[in-house]
């Protein structure tokens, strides 16, 4: 897999910057002219007068907070550039972490010396460096993108060092998630999903894949039915992270579909190729289980995840068809591409059974609905317990990944009756995120606690965010991490 960037956290050694060859990055309040750190005076001296007269200039004041200007192969110096970035020594921790991204975003062969000797919150600014020098490559013949390593220079290089532990792990969860996600349906098979996950018992998680023999032994209808076109069989991968005392575990739990064709109700060719990531619910649930496992949580904490592949075949399941769900529920399958409910309607019930769990939340591409509603800017969140829901939108604030609370409501189910069987699996174009959300309700045990992420919009982007190239952006796994610090453990 593709691992965070090394960083290492240093005594500031002014000295060092003589015979520093790579990026040296400047963190610089808005005001460094007035402020003059020892850094800013010392690199004043070896450009000779050319940094201070890039501090008082109208291009410093046009760099935003966390952004940052070049010096290109600055007279006086080695380095081949001078990054002045816009972070001043109480920045928050979105600017702190986008100023880390664009130090990470730019970080060359021959590396980054970061000077952040005057920023309180120099572990997210690392944190941002880790999680921007992102690069899925494994399939490129061409030569890989060299990063080089970075150190940053600080005050207390053991206590920032110790405040970044918990976030390397977060940054190895993310990057988990993101080369799922972007790998290729070709190479992420069922059994290949499986197999990493498996892997994932080294780090002390309990792994358990159940076969299709087993699943249809549990009743999975709903689950085996999206797979039958597939040469792929489906899986069900039991993770469990037991780092708590004797309470029962929190349930995470993800649709994993490998590649959706759409089934026999196959979708448009164009676009298609991105249903790669139809397995992203799976992947940050993944994400959020291998940062558990590195950071030694102190919570009990079970990640289910259901691999399948819809694809059109002879034996596929076929419009109209009626499948048995693990709870007994019969549902008629109007649309072949609504599979994902599907996946999740048996794990989701699975879960509650086996586990009992204290809360649940369940993660999927569900829905092109809710990119029509909220863009690829926040991920729609539907629940049936206002506590949790509320733990869950504060840690996706704190985090600063989007999320936005959508209706829900008895009136909706209408949509999903069925003239012969217990429901139908889509409800209508309109409303259709709600009307997901619905359907997955039915799965919902009374009394248990639950959101439902609709990540559809989130998972995999066109363009670049702040902490992610384009492509995968592990959406979910900083804010599920958080709520299960913040929540769950003690």
């Amino acid at each position: 897999m593709t691992h965070p960037l090394p960083i290492k956290f240093l005594e500031t050694d002014l000295d060092a910057l003589d015979a520093f060859v790579g990026r040296i990055a400047l963190l610089a309040a808005p005001d460094e002219l007035a402020a003059r750190s020892p850094a800013a005076r010392r690199l004043n001296r070896m450009t000779k007068g050319a940094l201070n007269r890039f501090l008082a200039s109208d291009a410093w004041e046009k760099v935003k907070m966390g952004e940052a200007a070049d010096l290109a192969w600055p007279a006086g110096l080695k380095a081949e550039a001078l990054q002045v970035v816009k972070a001043g020594p109480r920045a928050d921790v979105e600017t702190a972490r986008k100023a880390g991204a664009v130090i990470g975003k730019s970080v060359g062969q021959s590396g980054a010396l970061v000077l952040a000797g005057t920023i309180q919150r120099a572990a997210e600014v690392s944190f941002g460096i880790a999680m921007r020098a992102y690069d899925f490559e494994p399939h490129k013949t061409t030569t890989p993108t060299a990063r080089g390593p970075v150190s940053l220079m600080v005050k207390d290089p053991e206590a920032v060092a110790l405040a970044a532990k918990p976030k390397a792990a977060v940054a190895e969860g993310v990057f988990f998630t993101r080369d799922l996600v972007n790998e290729p349906a070709n190479v992420l098979t069922t059994y290949d999903f499986a197999a990493r996950l498996a892997a994932m018992q080294e780090l002390g998680l309990d792994v358990e894949i159940l076969d299709e023999e087993e699943l249809t032994k549990l009743g999975m209808g709903a689950l085996l039915g999206v797979g039958m076109g597939s040469e792929s069989p489906s899986k069900v991968v039991v993770m469990q992270w037991n780092g708590g005392g004797d309470e029962a575990p929190f349930a995470l739990v993800g649709k994993g579909v490998v590649f959706d064709t759409g089934g026999i109700s196959i979708k448009p060719a164009g676009g298609m190729e991105d249903m790669t990531m139809d397995m992203g619910g799976a992947g940050v649930v993944s994400g959020v289980m291998r940062t558990l496992a590195l950071r030694r949580a102190k919570a009990n904490v079970v990640g289910i995840v259901g691999l399948v592949e819809n694809m059109p075949d002879g034996r596929a399941q076929r419009p109209g068809d009626v499948v048995k769900s693990m709870k007994g529920d019969t549902i008629e399958v109007i649309n072949t591409d609504a599979e994902g409910r599907l996946v999740l309607a048996d794990i989701m019930w699975y879960v509650q059974e086996r586990f009992n769990p204290i809360g649940m939340i369940n993660l999927a591409t569900l829905t092109g609905a809710i990119i029509v509603a909220l863009g690829h800017e926040n991920t729609g969140v539907f629940s049936n317990d206002d506590d949790l829901c509320n733990a869950f939108l504060k840690a996706c604030k704190a985090e600063g990944e989007g999320a936005w609370r959508m209706p829900m409501g008895d009136v909706y189910d209408a949509k999903l009756k069925s003239r012969i069987a217990d429901m139908m699996n889509v409800g209508g174009r309109d409303g259709g995120a709600i009307t997901a959300a619905q359907f997955l309700k039915r799965f919902v045990k009374d009394g248990m606690p639950w959101c439902h992420l609709d990540i559809a919009g989130t998972a995999l982007v066109k363009s670049d965010t702040t902490l992610a190239p384009k492509g995968a952006t592990g959406w979910g796994v900083m804010a599920l991490d958080r709520l299960i610090r913040d929540k769950f453990e003690g």
